[in-house]
């Protein structure tokens, strides 16, 4: 109580010296101030001590809500942050940095064991010695805690990354992801009918850190013709699994149902646990690639890519070139890719995502574990516990020697290889591996044991005096009685070696840059070699040019060639395209050539604000007259591909493809478009305000009804940024925050608040019983604690965001202290004038208020000021006290008879 009285005695007084101070007209010189008090229009002025605020950076006892910038770098939220007298100066005030503040430092681990902590009260300080260096300025003035650290007490960060103890798991929720796509086919010669629906997508739980998933996919064909009429339907749990973020480790715990992650061994399904280096935890200039898939769609086409039976993407593409760089970093062996087009025609592909293993930082340790027992789709064990175990170790700057072994019981492997950077020359790994397997005769074989070496060496180099990269990834040339563990499962699988045991693999790929030409290439060259079965391989060519042609800006051309040899059929094809601009649109000729067949075409593409795209195409091939359409669409709620085929005598066809998901929390949840199925997503809460455009880093969506909204383009263990477009809020909605940003871990449900009113904007009088009026830089909040104003001179106050009939209160020393009920309804003419609010002092404040000159507690006190040599500044006027205004019900006053 005593600090109460206190405290609402001396935070007018420090911030009228403040501004009495801020309009002095001379310079400082020294430490201390000397004050007039004659100055100050406050009660008791003679009773009152103000020489602690003649003191440098004196901030005044108490709880401020204060951004924190740690060595320019602002954190994420804002932290409520105690100032408190210490023991040895009863008459100053410091910072008690408690530990939840600390933590968001971003300070060493070995340094953090071994701060030394201090009591204040009930509250655990920091010692203010405990880090030579490290200083808390306060500007309150930005409301903002200024703290510099030395860089050699913090974890590594950069501009877009944060430290693990910044990291946020999220809150509590469920997930539901989908991506459905439908396709209806008439065949014009035979009269049949055609619908495929297949879909995919995870249900999942997220539990503080724990990530709870589990994978589905679905089928649906049906055939009707004049014959017969047959369905085949299929629907399957894929895989159940759970996961977490282990940041001290640097890794990834992952529980149930799973694959091999390996940059060492072929990849399989398992049912176990693993723990796994994770590079989306290392800042982004540190972190490995995702996989890329290219080809070229000669109709409007799904792209399904697959894993051993087990579908990991699907997307429908319109005709042409397609490039696929969104999958998941965490896929890795050989990806099965098939194009199934309109027109009924398929192609089919292998992709190998081997890459250059990644070269670890000197001294320190990558590493991947797994241990459980091999199954197949069914969910079926296919042989006993396994184990396996690699990691990689930067011997020094430029070189690591990474290794690993698998095994069960009648399996082993072991891996040994090296990396170096060979700087202007590029990066280059090597590494053997030996297998050992029994083939037991109840399994059906000979009770023989094979054994057999893999090599493999990969290459990568920037050439960036041409601006070109050369990857040379993965080549591998197997021994004939080499097996992978991937081959030995299937052996055990199906009881007999299966053909197709490779012998060599390799993929080499190419950009190449002309910029001042405007022109780009890209090759990649993919080849699989067996002992017992053809040869498989896949070319990818890709020229792109930018070019003016006199007038007529912004053209583009580009030619795509593709060669695939698959099971022993060959498919060769070529698009060229030349596009020109017709206002914000474009209009096209396209050719497609494969053998055979080709097709040209003329088409018209554009997009809208929104970010709608559309494409129409006409024009003949050899069957005739052909006409295709696609349109995309970003909604709020869903993504929506349709796409529409037609070609004479032929056949036509539709396809329509959905993704979207639905996100339940305790603070809310939403239907929203797309990403990856379970990855991390961000909801945004608007206090129940609808129609508020919001958005991270791609389109922007939409509030609903109850005012929260689901941005699903959110990355993990980098900071992301969500926005309001003050440009696009609805009629009468006021955002006092529009950016909010969060660094989440993998699979988290983030959750931000943004501060949003929707109301009437009106002029007020706030009066008291005795004719008295609220301090000025008091704040006017509603029942949901939302700013709405800030009372300035003689009660006045614009507000924004209120509706009728609701109760507003009135806040100063650190409390509300006063409420008024706003009319139940709002006339034109009320609006239109400054409108008298009576404000009732609550129980347990005092009758009245404080003088006018008092301020809020919260503002900016006396920071750094110095005694001046010269004369004192003029006496500030003070504004002649208004006479007692008798309360009655609140009503309209003329600003005219105000003054």
């Amino acid at each position: 109580m005593m600090n109460n009285t206190w405290k609402s005695v001396l935070c007018p007084i420090a911030c009228g010296v403040g501004m009495l101070l801020s309009v002095s007209p001379y310079s400082a010189s020294g430490k201390d101030i000397e004050f007039n008090t004659d100055f100050l229009d406050v009660k008791n002025r003679d009773n009152v001590n103000i020489a602690q605020f003649s003191r440098k950076g004196f901030i005044l006892p108490g709880v401020y809500l204060l951004q924190i910038k740690i060595n320019g770098q602002t954190l994420p939220q804002e932290f409520p942050v105690n100032w408190v007298i210490p023991e040895h100066d009863p008459q100053g005030s410091e910072v008690c940095a408690e530990p939840e503040l600390v933590t968001q430092l971003g300070i060493k681990p070995e340094l953090a064991e071994k701060l030394v902590w201090i009591t204040h009260g009930e509250r655990q300080c920091l010692a203010p010695d405990s880090l030579k260096g490290m200083d808390f300025q306060a500007d309150l003035g930005h409301s903002t805690l200024l703290v510099n650290l030395p860089q050699a007490y913090m974890e590594y960060s950069d501009v877009d990354w944060d430290p693990p103890a910044r990291w946020d798991n999220g809150i509590p929720g469920i997930i539901l992801d989908y991506n459905i796509n439908n396709q209806l086919r008439h065949d014009q010669e035979s009269g049949s009918e055609e619908q495929s629906i297949s879909g995919n997508g995870t249900l999942g739980a997220n539990l503080g850190a724990w990530r709870l998933r589990a994978d589905w996919q679905a089928s649906y064909d049906h055939r009707d013709d004049d014959e017969n009429t047959s369905t085949l339907h299929d629907q399957s749990w894929s895989r159940y699994y759970a996961y977490r973020a282990l940041p001290t480790l640097g890794a990834k715990l992952t529980l149930g149902e799973s694959y091999l992650q390996s940059d060492v061994f072929d990849s399989f399904n398992y049912i176990g646990a693993s723990v796994v280096s994770d590079d989306q935890m290392l800042p982004p200039k540190l972190r490995g690639y995702a996989p890329e898939i290219v080809g070229i769609a000669r109709s409007n086409a799904k792209v399904k890519v697959s894993w051993q039976g087990r579908v990991l993407y699907e997307t429908q593409v319109p005709a042409g070139p397609f490039r696929i760089q969104d999958l998941n970093q965490s896929v890795s062996g050989t990806l099965h890719v098939t194009v199934e087009e309109q027109n009924g025609q398929t192609q089919e592909f292998d992709v190998n995502t081997a890459s250059v293993p990644f070269l670890t930082r000197p001294g320190m340790v990558r590493y991947k574990m797994a241990l459980g027992r091999p199954q197949d789709w069914d969910h079926h064990p296919i042989t006993g516990t396994f184990a396996s175990a690699e990691a990689s170790w930067g011997v020094t700057n430029g070189w690591s020697l990474y290794g690993g072994a698998i095994g069960e019981s009648n399996y082993q492997a072991v891996a040994l290889g090296s990396g170096k950077d060979l700087g202007v020359v590029g990066a280059v790994a090597v590494d053997i591996t030996h297998s050992i397997a029994h083939m037991p005769q109840d399994d059906g074989f000979d009770g023989e044991t094979l054994q057999g070496n893999s090599y493999r060496i990969s290459y990568s180099r920037d050439f960036d005096e041409i601006d070109s990269r050369l990857t040379f990834a993965g080549y591998r040339f197997s021994e004939k009685n080499f097996m992978s563990m991937s081959d030995y499962l299937d052996a055990k699988t199906y009881h007999h070696l299966n053909a197709g045991h490779e012998k060599e693999r390799y993929t080499v790929t190419y950009n190449q840059n002309f910029r001042e030409q405007g022109m780009s290439a890209y090759f990649s060259y993919s080849r699989s070699t067996f002992w017992d079965s053809p040869d498989q391989s896949n070319y990818n060519l890709s020229l792109s040019w930018y070019f003016d042609l006199g007038s007529i800006k912004n053209l583009s051309a580009s030619l795509n060639g593709y060669r695939s040899e698959y099971n022993g059929d060959k498919d060769d094809g070529v698009y060229i395209s030349l596009s020109v601009p017709w206002g914000n649109d474009s209009i096209s000729y396209n050719g497609t050539f494969n053998g055979s067949q080709h097709r040209n075409q003329l088409g018209y593409s554009g997009h809208s604000q929104n970010g709608d795209n559309w494409q129409l195409h006409v024009g003949q091939d050899e069957q005739g007259a052909q006409a295709d359409g696609y349109y995309s669409h970003q909604g709020a709620l869903t993504d929506i591909d349709l796409s529409a085929d037609y070609e004479e005598g032929s056949y036509r066809s539709l396809g329509m493809s959905l993704r979207g998901g639905m996100t339940l929390t305790t603070q809310g949840g939403a239907l929203h478009r797309g990403s990856l199925a379970g990855s991390t997503r961000l909801l945004v809460d608007t206090d129940g305000i609808a129609d508020v455009p919001v958005s991270g880093s791609g389109s922007p969506t939409s509030t609903n009804v109850f005012g929260k909204a689901v941005i699903a383009d959110v990355g993990s263990y980098s900071r992301s940024l969500a926005r309001i477009d003050l440009n696009k809020l609805p009629e009468k909605a006021e955002a006092t925050k529009s950016v909010v940003q969060i660094t989440l871990t993998e699979g988290a449900i983030g959750y931000r608040h943004f501060d949003v009113v929707s109301g009437e904007k009106m002029m007020a009088v706030f009066r008291l019983a005795d004719g008295d009026f609220p301090p000025f830089g008091a704040e006017v909040k509603n029942e949901r604690q939302q700013q709405l104003g800030l009372v300035a001179d003689d009660g006045n106050a614009w507000l924004a965001g209120v509706k009728a009939g609701e109760t507003l209160k009135v806040f100063w020393d650190g409390a509300a202290q006063c409420e008024a009920s706003l009319p139940p309804t709002f006339t034109p003419e009320l609006l239109a004038n400054a409108l008298l609010l009576p404000c009732k002092m609550l129980e347990g404040q005092p009758p009245t208020a404080p003088q006018k000159s008092s301020p809020l507690p919260a503002q900016p006190l006396i920071q750094e000021h110095t005694q001046t040599d010269g004369q004192p500044a003029a006496p500030v006027a003070t504004t002649t006290q208004t006479p007692p205004i008798p309360l009655a019900d609140n009503h309209a006053v003329n600003r005219k008879d105000m003054e």
